[in-house]
């Protein structure tokens, strides 16, 4: 089994960096493994198309590379079932999108783990890629492997936040990702990120993760928004995302251009 690049880096208590992409192009995903800079990337496959195949091949493009690892950010539901074939996939860490109560939680941890007698998880034997089509599967170090998938979850609606430490105490979450968007939504500010209950909830997260001894993780889109979340405590960051940055490309050039054309 690969070894988890990020599970080690958590053991280790190093910070931790990640970048996000869209595109189910297996390139782009070769174009991280190739900086050298970035830990792990992450595939939001909540916002992006996909099929089974998508999965393999992406943990194709991931295994190029030592030192680097996937995530890949699961909607709500069908939650167990993209868990399951995206670890069967090569794709090692799991960012959980949409719980509101420990019971969400729970589930999604039994998602990953394996269903022995010691841990009552629900993955079980199968003939993916991740285990050698079955050659590994089974073993002690198939059981370690699904013990090493880094569970991060994300806390975005208001139930979720009302439910904090509960949801953190559930066994096997590792990581924290705060969502603005969906929170502030779920309580009636639209698209108001700045709004003072919005920056309150985001700060009772990370100061309840870093009490309870789990990770908060910063999302970012240029490097000099970290500081921020560092002077809070954060060391784990997800940077930038493709689709963001092309759009952001789009809107410069062409801005720049339909100027230049101006009068000719």
């Amino acid at each position: 089994m690969r070894p988890n690049h990020l599970r080690n880096l958590l053991k280790e208590g190093k910070p931790t960096l990640g970048t996000h992409v869209h595109s189910p192009w297996p390139s782009m995903i070769e174009m991280v493994g190739q900086s050298g800079l970035f830990d792990y990337v992450e595939y939001v496959s909540e916002y992006a198309p996909y099929d089974l195949h998508t999965f393999d091949n992406l943990g194709r493009a991931v295994d190029l590379f030592d030192n680097f690892s996937a995530m890949i950010k699961i909607e709500q539901e069908p939650r167990g079932h993209i868990a399951s074939r995206a670890m069967g996939a090569g794709i090692q860490n799991l960012l959980f999108a949409d719980p509101r109560t420990p019971e969400d939680v729970e589930e999604a941890v039994r998602a990953v783990r394996a269903e022995t007698p010691e841990i009552g998880g629900q993955h079980g034997v199968n003939m993916r890629r991740y285990a050698r089509f079955g050659a590994e599967a089974g073993t002690e170090d198939f059981v370690q492997a699904l013990e090493d998938a880094v569970i991060a979850i994300m806390i975005e609606k208001d139930p979720a936040v009302e439910n904090l430490e509960a949801m953190l105490s559930v066994k096997g979450v590792d990581m924290v990702q705060f969502g603005p968007g969906d929170y502030a939504l779920s309580i009636g500010k639209y698209q108001d990120y700045s709004d003072p209950a919005v920056v309150a909830a985001e700060k009772k997260v990370i100061e309840t993760c870093l009490a309870m001894g789990i990770r908060p993780r910063g999302e970012i889109n240029t490097p000099d928004q970290a500081k921020k979340y560092l002077d809070m405590g954060v060391r784990d960051f997800c940077v930038g995302t493709d689709v963001v940055v092309w759009i952001q490309w789009l809107r410069d050039a062409g801005e720049g251009m339909r100027k230049a054309l101006e009068g000719h």
